[in-house]
């Protein structure tokens, strides 16, 4: 290679860098759970996961008054911690449904319950897991962000498509504790894993097996390498990552989300506050 010229700089290069986002706290693995219907046996299940700091989204029906179903003015206080979503105003199956319907069912439930939370309801579990292209479609034009299905994939992968949200397992799985050793146990950091369990907070009660949950919360809660987390914080994480701008040489980033997200640089955690350049 020719030298350089007399009085000409050569400019040195950073050393090339290995950058991963992390999850809140520079954690590498999230667990969310997910519970249909607002049945009663939610403020025995809530008062399960608190115990364990273990953390959730509710899917309600927002115009649905039965007596087996949590009273709309409790709603506030035993939620509280936890994120409220939709499950549609009347649970229909919604695929069977004209469009307009399919629109109307998300926004009067999100109207519902958005005026009993105080927040805005981005969240969706399909009812009876009825989705096509179609429905996944309005739902967005709806305002939701994401949505979930009732397809398990045993598996700890990120999802592709927030729209079409398949969960790990739904608590009656058999394998549900093995599959929770094996989530505890992940320790590849050059990874990220998500355990996503669902299901319905009545099941227990009608299969007599309340210990099932309590046993699972055990096993999972309290782990400083998990962050507890709902299915909305997730996603507007995930967000948050995608809009991180890096700088070719890995030594800043910058951060225009309205909250923090963590990186790790070679071996080193950096918490990149929102608004702000960080270096590295």
């Amino acid at each position: 290679m020719a030298e350089p010229q007399a009085g000409v700089r050569v400019q040195e290069r950073n050393a090339l860098r290995v950058i991963y986002y992390c999850f809140p706290g520079g954690k590498h693995k999230v667990l969310t759970m997910s519970y249909d219907d607002g049945r009663v046996e939610d403020r025995r299940l809530i008062e399960i996961f608190n115990q364990y700091g273990i953390r959730g989204t509710f899917n309600l029906n927002g115009l649905l008054i039965r007596e087996d179903r949590v009273p709309i003015e409790e709603y506030s206080v035993l939620y509280d911690g936890h994120e409220v979503a939709c499950h549609t105003a009347l649970h229909p199956t919604v695929e069977r449904c004209p469009s307009e319907q399919i629109l109307r069912q998300t926004l009067e439930d999100r109207e519902a319950l958005e005026s009993l939370m105080g927040y805005t309801i981005r969240g969706m579990a399909y009812p009876n897991g009825s989705v096509n292209d179609r429905v996944a479609s309005l739902m967005r034009s709806a305002g939701i962000r994401y949505a979930r299905t009732v397809v398990s994939t045993e598996s700890f992968g990120m999802p592709g498509d927030y729209m079409h949200w398949n969960a790990t397992c739904h608590h009656n799985n058999p394998r549900l504790m093995e599959l929770g050793q094996q989530f505890c146990d992940l320790f590849k950091k050059q990874y990220t894993y998500m355990m996503y369990v669902w299901g319905h907070s009545y099941e227990f009660t009608d299969r007599d097996n309340w210990q099932v949950i309590e046993d699972f919360c055990k096993l999972m809660g309290g782990r400083e390498d998990i962050w507890y987390a709902t299915n909305i914080e997730i996603v507007d994480y995930m967000d948050a990552v995608e809009r991180m701008q890096v700088s070719v040489a890995g030594d800043f980033a910058y951060n225009p989300s309205a909250i923090p997200v963590w990186m790790k640089v070679d071996e080193q955690i950096y918490e990149c506050a929102p608004g702000t350049t960080t270096s590295f």
